[in-house]
C-alpha cells in the first residue's frame, strides 16, 4: 500500500458510521508508588498505597478506543452498565470520547458494570509491573428485557451503519450482551442486509455464530475448526480460506509474533507478517485494534491486503503503549506506509 492510497482509504473515516455490539468494560488503573508501601499495624499485610485512579473504557470499550483514535465520524456502542459508581465512570468516559453517541447505551439495575480493576506498580526508570487484577462481572443470564432492548437497538442502527462489530468478552455464555437471542438477530440482519459488513470477535470462540466477517486468534480458529494447534502458515491459509468458503464471508486471523492472515470466500487469502519488535511490550489491546483497524479500512473500500497491513501496523503501535491498553491513530499508522 502506498502513501496516497493509505490518504484515500483514511480520508473516509470520518464519513463513517459504526456500532459496537458487546460487553463493555471499566478498565480502572491504581498507580502504587512503592515508595510509600507500608505494614497494616492491625494484620501485618502489607499495604499498597495508590497515588493515583485512572479509568478508561476497556474490553469492547478498547475497539471503540482505537475508532476514536481513527477519526470515525460515528460511533455507537450498545450494550449494558449498571446503576453503581462503575457504570457512572463508564458512561462519564465514553461521553468525553469524540464521535461516540450513546443513545443505545443501556443503564439498568439489573446489571452491574463489568469491571476490570488493575493495581500496577510504577518505579522511576522501569516499566510498569501490573500486579493481581480484581474483576467485577455478571455470573447470571442477562434478564430478556435487557436482550430486548438490546436487540431493538442493533435493528435500528443496522438501517445506516457501514459497518457492525460483535465483542463477546464474558467468560460464561448468556451472561452478557452477545446471547442466542441478540445472535438470531444478527443471523437476520445479515441475510436481509448482505453487503453490511459484520466482524465478529468471541473469548470463547465463534462456534455457532451466524454467516458474518470472523476474527480469530490462531488457537481458536485450531478449535472452530478440529484442526491441530501450532499449524503452518500454509495450513492456517487453507483453514481460513475453507471457513470463509463455507460461512460466505471473511475470516481474519491474528497469529503474534507471525503476523496476521485474512482469507475471502472467493479464494484470496494474504499474509501479512508482524512488524520488528522496536522496544518493551504490552500486548494486551493488541486484537482489539486489529478488530477497530480491520472494521475501519473495509468500510472504507480497502483490500484485503490493505486491510491486513493497516491492522499490523495499528498492533505494533499498541503492544509499544505500557502501562495502558493503548491505541493507534491515523498519524501513528501513517508513520510505518
Amino acid at each position: 500500500m502506498n502513501r496516497q492510497r493509505f490518504q484515500d482509504i483514511t480520508a473516509l473515516y470520518p464519513k463513517l458510521r459504526i456500532a459496537i455490539v458487546g460487553d463493555f468494560c471499566l478498565d480502572r488503573y491504581m498507580e502504587i508508588d512503592p515508595a510509600r508501601s507500608e505494614t497494616s499495624l492491625e494484620t501485618g499485610l502489607a499495604v499498597h498505597n495508590v497515588v493515583n485512579v485512572r479509568s478508561q473504557p476497556g474490553a469492547a470499550g478498547t475497539i471503540l478506543n482505537n475508532l476514536v483514535a481513527l477519526g470515525i465520524g460515528e460511533i455507537f456502542p450498545v450494550g449494558f452498565i449498571g446503576d453503581d459508581g462503575e457504570g457512572f465512570e463508564l458512561r462519564r468516559a465514553l461521553h468525553t470520547k469524540t464521535g461516540v453517541k450513546l443513545d443505545h447505551f443501556l443503564q439498568t439495575a439489573e446489571r452491574r458494570t463489568f469491571t476490570y480493576c488493575k493495581p500496577l506498580v510504577l518505579e522511576a526508570g522501569q516499566p510498569p509491573v501490573e500486579l493481581n487484577r480484581l474483576d467485577s462481572k455478571n455470573w447470571t443470564p442477562t434478564p430478556a428485557g435487557v436482550q430486548d432492548q438490546l436487540i431493538k437497538s442493533v435493528r435500528a442502527l443496522a438501517e445506516n451503519a457501514d459497518a457492525i462489530i460483535l465483542m463477546d468478552q464474558v467468560d460464561v455464555a448468556e451472561t452478557g450482551v452477545v446471547t442466542a437471542k441478540l445472535l438470531a438477530a444478527i443471523a437476520d440482519i445479515a441475510a436481509t442486509r448482505p453487503g453490511l459488513l459484520i466482524i465478529a470477535d468471541s473469548r470463547r470462540g465463534l462456534k455457532g455464530y451466524p454467516p458474518v466477517t470472523f476474527k480469530m486468534n490462531a488457537a481458536e480458529l485450531s478449535a472452530l475448526t478440529g484442526a491441530a494447534n501450532k499449524l503452518a502458515i500454509e495450513e492456517i491459509e487453507l483453514l481460513a480460506g475453507s471457513v470463509a468458503r463455507r460461512h460466505g464471508r471473511g475470516v481474519f486471523v491474528t497469529l503474534a509474533e507471525r503476523g496476521l492472515l485474512g482469507a475471502t470466500p472467493t479464494g484470496q487469502v494474504a499474509h501479512v507478517p508482524a512488524l520488528p519488535v522496536r522496544g518493551e511490550i504490552d500486548i494486551v489491546g493488541a486484537g482489539d485494534s486489529v478488530t477497530a483497524n480491520l472494521t475501519a479500512s473495509l468500510a472504507a473500500g480497502a483490500t484485503l491486503r490493505e486491510s491486513l497491513e493497516m491492522a499490523a501496523i495499528a498492533s505494533s503501535v499498541v503492544i509499544h503503549q505500557l502501562g495502558t491498553t493503548g491505541v493507534a491513530t491515523v498519524a501513528d499508522i501513517g508513520a510505518f506506509v
